[in-house]
């Protein structure tokens, strides 16, 4: 048990001295039918590749999960509809896809707490034993880096949208996991830039 714990904590160490933009990433975006994994589902989960400051469009992923038991009112805000659950994937297919990537790529989300808190549940629940060598959070990055210029932050200053704005990236209106995890993968990548000022990042100074 101390060897294991002790190998994993100098992987990490070593991991985190590395530079952030000679990394694998896989960006992730959840559409979902609620805010707490416990009594809501995911809809669809969608996923992109960053790898040389490069997003891989040719290998993003998009997959709609034909488990939803109870659409309720989400369908408002990311279209998904009864027809189109009917055409999905059962969520432990997408799911056993999805960590097929997590040994050689750092996970990344803007707002892990939501989105991750629902996979990790959705791996247990599915027996499925995950462990990602890493999580990035463009919301926390862009939090500590506001913080550090002394800005007092509203909630609404950390939206996706809200975040790309500062960076004056463009404004995207669809509400879809793809784009959002493109968007993520956009924000990232502006952030990293910002943040090095040209100067080699390592992956310690985005957590």
């Amino acid at each position: 048990m101390v060897k294991r714990w002790l190998n994993r904590y100098l992987k990490r160490k070593q991991l985190l001295a590395q530079a952030a933009l000679e990394q694998r990433f896989i960006v992730i975006d959840l559409e979902l039918t609620g805010l707490d994994p416990k009594q809501h589902e995911i809809v669809s989960v969608a996923w992109v590749m960053l790898e040389q400051q490069c997003i891989k469009l040719s290998q993003a992923e998009h997959h709609i999960n034909k488990g939803v038991k109870q659409l309720d009112q989400s369908p408002v805000y990311h279209g998904i509809a009864q027809q189109d659950i009917a055409k999905g994937l059962s969520l432990k297919m997408i799911l056993t896809q999805l960590s097929a990537h997590f040994e050689d790529a750092i996970l990344v989300f803007h707002n892990s707490t939501l989105d991750w808190g629902f996979l990790k549940l959705a791996y247990a629940e599915l027996g499925i034993t995950v462990q990602p060598k890493l999580i990035l959070d463009t919301f926390q990055i862009e939090k500590k880096r506001l913080h550090q210029q002394g800005h007092d932050i509203a909630l609404d200053e950390l939206t996706l949208s809200a975040c790309r704005e500062r960076y004056e990236l463009p404004h995207y209106t669809c509400h879809h996991a793809l784009t959002d995890a493109m968007a993520t993968a956009e924000l990232l990548l502006a952030q990293c830039h910002q943040i090095s000022r040209g100067q080699v990042l390592k992956l310690r100074e985005l957590l």
